[in-house]
């Protein structure tokens, strides 16, 4: 049956977009409220950092947790507990600006999200057949893209009459949307039992399976460099913006809009672009183009051209991204996805929390045109580096243990 006229799969599909669409909202409130009240790009990566130090954490439990329990009620739980969270800024500032209540609600709402995306990943191949893995995933990716760039467009409107802390009020409405959606989304059950551990082993677990693995292995590794260097993106441009091109907060709002413009296209296109030239192909040229815009992001003498290369970053990121999802959800069996998923996430975010504050610390001090001519250098240094590994290749198979290995 095509997709669109799925209905379980088109409701799942919609309400995801309400939930990104308002997160949207959020990743741009979050750092112009920051940098409003303490007018540091530091302390912005400090909230960033704290961010995926929860991450982490969760990251680390959210495997067991996926594999154990039904998918759909966690999901519903994480969605319940993210509106209830980011209910708490306007509240709390409703009294006074206490930015002590980010660094509390955002790490916390951060590591509900990562146990909502375990979820999320493990639920995709329960809605649709595996040789429609890819598609779904360039649907999914398209529509969250485009609620990307109506999310800015929104946030832009927003900024003109409330306050930062106000908008991410709105993002708790959508996740209370979407938890009421979600209970109405049947999943196929587990494929496979899953074999009860603690967080600790079903992490390790899922990690010997990365690494039984020759691409996902690579694959892991190399994204570690990547998150290290693109994980305060966000912090740096509208930092650009903001402070380098005196630009106000809605011009942020519409940079990002047409920013995210190009992870549309990506998920538009990234089926056929992987059928046609292989996971390769379209995982390397990604990160290869993606450096060349990002070592020129940071020094966009207008914000138009800063706009454009932003697009182009995210189509790559796009077409790079949905491809791993898609390899990973592919290869790996239906009871290891959520361990698999939680391994991959919490080991190549691992360098995030520390390259968020470094990384905008060199900001502070050597400006951000030098600092994204260096981490641009580093992506394509990353694409170099895949070119010469398991990851050129077409197409991948499943690595089976031999006889008495452990999985």
């Amino acid at each position: 049956m095509p997709l669109r006229k799925d209905r379980n799969f088109v409701l799942f599909w919609v309400l995801q977009t309400v939930s990104v669409a308002g997160d949207s909202l959020t990743t741009l409130a979050v750092p112009v409220l920051v940098l409003q009240h303490t007018g540091s790009v530091f302390q912005m990566g400090l909230v960033t950092g704290t961010v995926g130090v929860a991450w982490l954490v969760s990251g680390v439990l959210s495997g067991s947790i996926v594999d154990r329990l039904d998918r759909r009620t966690v999901m519903i739980a994480c969605d319940v507990a993210r509106a209830v969270l980011y209910a708490l800024v306007p509240l709390v500032w409703l009294a006074a600006p206490h930015v002590w209540v980010l660094y509390l609600a955002m790490p916390l709402g951060a590591a509900a999200g990562m146990l909502y995306q375990v979820g999320y990943i493990t639920a995709v191949p329960a809605l649709v057949d595996r040789d429609q893995i890819t598609h779904a995933n360039g649907l999914l990716s398209a529509s969250f893209a485009a609620a990307s760039v109506t999310g800015p467009v929104i946030a832009a409107g927003l900024f003109a009459v409330l306050d930062p802390a106000w908008v991410i009020g709105v993002d708790a409405v959508t996740f209370g949307l979407s938890a009421v959606a979600m209970s109405f989304v049947k999943l196929r059950p587990r494929e496979g039992s899953s074999e009860r551990e603690s967080p600790i082993r079903g992490f390790l677990t899922g990690a010997r399976f990365l690494w039984r693995q020759p691409a996902l292995r690579t694959l892991t590794v190399l994204l570690c460099g990547v998150v290290f260097v693109t994980y305060s993106l966000d912090d740096l441009l509208i930092f650009r913006l903001r402070e380098d091109l005196g630009q106000g907060a809605g011009a942020v709002g519409v940079v990002f809009a047409i920013g995210a413009a190009g992870t549309i296209v990506a998920g538009s296109v990234v089926a056929m672009l992987r059928r046609r030239l292989g996971f390769g192909a379209c995982w390397i040229g990604a990160y290869a183009l993606s450096g060349v815009a990002l070592a020129s992001a940071g020094s966009a003498p207008v914000v138009p051209v800063l706009a454009g290369l932003l697009a182009v970053i995210m189509f790559c990121q796009g077409v790079a991204g949905t491809c791993s999802m898609s390899l990973r959800q592919e290869i790996t069996p239906d009871h290891l996805l959520g361990r698999v998923t939680s391994a991959f996430w919490t080991i190549h975010y691992l360098p995030g929390p520390i390259g968020a504050p470094l990384v905008t610390f060199a900001a502070a001090r050597a400006g951000v045109p030098a600092v994204t001519l260096v981490l641009g250098l580093c992506l394509a240094a990353i694409a170099v580096i895949a070119a010469f590994s398991p990851l050129r290749a077409r197409t991948f198979a499943l690595h089976r243990p031999a006889h008495g290995e452990a999985l």
